[in-house]
């Protein structure tokens, strides 16, 4: 990506394979489709892990408010099989896209050089998107916090 995302500019475009909320496996939600409507995209790296599952919980546990204002979607590279276990093990409210292709996080610059250990590998970087109605970014949150993430997104909202 050469240009960075910020507030303001238009967000990259997408159409991906989804699940959870109203949406049932096999279905697809494009940007196209939401407009109108207030989006909360928030990435991260991996279903069922620690950070990932308490991100996760809080949006579910805030979801009252959250769901009045925005539509949620979490996005991670892991497979819609995958997806529904998280969705059902941790009852979340909110549908999830899959990015296998990693196209998603690669257009909104997410997809980046990690290292754990001293071992370097590309992973997601934990990063919510705030996307007006009209598709204009409206707030950008890098490397959130998972314990300060739904304070974040409800501030915005």
């Amino acid at each position: 990506m050469s240009k960075a995302i910020t507030p303001g500019s238009p967000a990259p475009k997408f159409k991906a394979a989804v699940v959870g909320g109203d949406y049932a496996a096999g279905d697809t939600v494009s940007l196209a489709d939401l407009k109108g409507s207030t989006v909360v995209l928030y990435f991260y790296p991996k279903d069922d892990t620690p950070g990932c599952t308490k991100q996760a919980c809080a949006l579910r546990d805030g979801w009252a408010t959250i769901r009045q204002k925005a539509k949620v979607f979490g996005v991670s590279i892991d497979s819609i099989k995958s997806h529904e276990k998280f969705i059902k093990k941790h009852a979340l409210p909110f549908p999830i896209l899959s990015d296998e292709d990693k196209t998603i996080v690669e257009a909104y610059g997410v997809w980046v050089e990690k290292s754990m250990y001293g071992k370097t590998y590309m992973g997601t970087e934990r990063t919510t998107f705030v996307i007006d109605g009209a598709g204009k970014i409206k707030a950008v949150f890098p490397k959130v916090k998972p314990d300060e993430h739904l304070d974040q997104v409800l501030a915005v909202l």
